[in-house]
């Protein structure tokens, strides 16, 4: 990993080369998704299996998984393995019932009534990565908030194995969650089945969930068709470590993320160049063990770095020019920090909030904003499920009050329509 002296330059010219590191989708990519996207819209569930076929390499046994096979999934899955999900559940319900928004009425004296209605969405898609990418965790931190939201039905797709099967790891969680009906669908051809619906799949209010660039490309090209939860770039860690850190778990957690793609981001800022020197030694020391050992060298090589500054203050005014996903303090009084880290999407204080225990299991939700997109975006929760609606009720005399005003803006405006819908009801 490179060193970088923070002096107002140097910093600043990394993190420029960070940000080209989540720009514009390849166009030979979009325009194979705009494709896939025109030709499920016209032919539904034949064009489906067409890129199930095409790209996965065999059509499953069934399009939709019949509920015997999920429950058998569940029974005969590894008890532990089930015990550590149910753990994770509870916690993750813990953290988003305390989420749930209540809507409101406010009757008032003139009889004026206003007020505002929270119910879950109608439908809603999760898309669930297969293979070697298959991740239960993440079924638990999309669907738990769902259900939690209200959703009256939870659709997942979920490209099958490469023989026709689906991972049972991900039948397991799906069915710990309550997701009610899971189709063997994957790639763009997927997510543009759930935003427009096929013969069989049915359409969706909402996508959420992880993939490849073809899915997420996929989901902004239909974003308006549908909603979706948010355009999300390569995983990212920044650390803050100060002289009291273990380089040890500094080096870990770095890693922790880089692992997971070349395009990863692993960043340290600290105030101490000794510990800087020895989380790279660790680093050189630990990765030797690790399955993804090439990966990780690629990511922390282009797009890794330790930015030694002279202050607390400093590090914190990197960390929220970055805006990473995931921000750790391993500095001393972490919590003291707190009240100054603005953007970030999820953050773990002090030496034992390591951040896989976001991912897997001590309840927030691990679906983060990425790529500087912390400054305005939140984390996936139950209101991502959600819709909003106000109302009104005016009796005559309460509207007789305000009838001038609205008369005088509305002309004002040039929309006289407006004007005499009031004007109207007092001729």
């Amino acid at each position: 990993m490179k060193k970088i002296y923070a002096d107002g330059t140097a910093e600043v010219e990394f993190l420029k080369e960070l940000s080209r590191r989540a720009g514009e989708t390849d166009k030979k990519v979009t325009e194979t998704v705009s494709a896939i996207i025109e030709d499920v819209k016209n032919n539904g569930d034949t064009a489906v299996n067409k890129y199930t076929l095409k790209f996965d390499g065999k059509l499953p046994e069934y399009y939709e998984v019949p509920r015997d096979v999920i429950n058998d999934a569940l029974t005969e899955a590894d008890p532990d393995f089930v015990n550590a999900l149910l753990n994770a559940q509870e916690n993750i319900a813990d953290f988003h019932n305390r989420q749930v928004e209540q809507g409101f009425i406010n009757a008032k004296s003139d009889g004026v009534i206003l007020g505002q209605r929270i119910r879950g969405l109608a439908r809603v898609g999760l898309y669930v990565p297969g293979g070697t990418a298959a991740y239960p965790s993440s079924v638990l931190m999309n669907a738990i908030p769902a259900k939690i939201a209200g959703v009256k039905e939870l659709i997942m797709v979920t490209p099958p194995l490469k023989d026709g099967t689906p991972n049972k790891d991900i039948l397991v969680a799906g069915a710990l969650c309550g997701v009610d009906r899971i189709f063997l669908a994957g790639g763009a051809q997927a997510i543009s089945a759930l935003a427009y619906g096929t013969e069989t799949i049915p359409k969706c209010d909402k996508i959420v969930g992880p993939g490849n660039i073809f899915v997420a490309t996929a989901k902004k090209l239909l974003y308006g068709v549908v909603d979706i939860d948010m355009i999300a770039g390569p995983s990212e860690i920044l650390v803050l470590a100060d002289e009291t850190a273990n380089p040890k778990f500094v080096s870990a957690d770095l890693m922790s993320q880089a692992e997971h793609d070349k395009l990863a981001s692993a960043i340290m800022v600290t105030t101490s160049e000794k510990l800087a020197d020895e989380t790279i030694k660790e680093i050189n020391r630990q990765k030797e063990y690790l399955s993804r050992k090439e990966i990780i060298e690629k990511s922390l090589e282009d797009y890794g770095a330790i930015i030694i500054t002279e202050s607390r203050e400093k590090a914190v005014e990197i960390a929220n020019a970055i805006a990473p996903e995931h921000l750790e303090v391993l500095m001393e009084n972490p919590m003291e920090l707190l009240g100054s880290l603005d953007n970030a999407g999820s953050v773990f204080l002090g030496q034992y909030a390591s951040e896989p225990l976001g991912d897997y299991y001590a309840g927030p939700n691990h679906v983060l904003p990425t790529s500087g997109t912390a400054r305005f975006f939140s984390p996936l929760g139950v209101a991502s499920f959600t819709k909003r609606s106000s109302y009104i009720y005016y009796t005559r005399e309460a509207l007789e009050k305000a009838k001038d005003d609205i008369i005088l803006v509305a002309e004002k405006e040039g929309l006289t329509a407006h004007a005499n819908a009031i004007k109207v009801r007092f001729e």
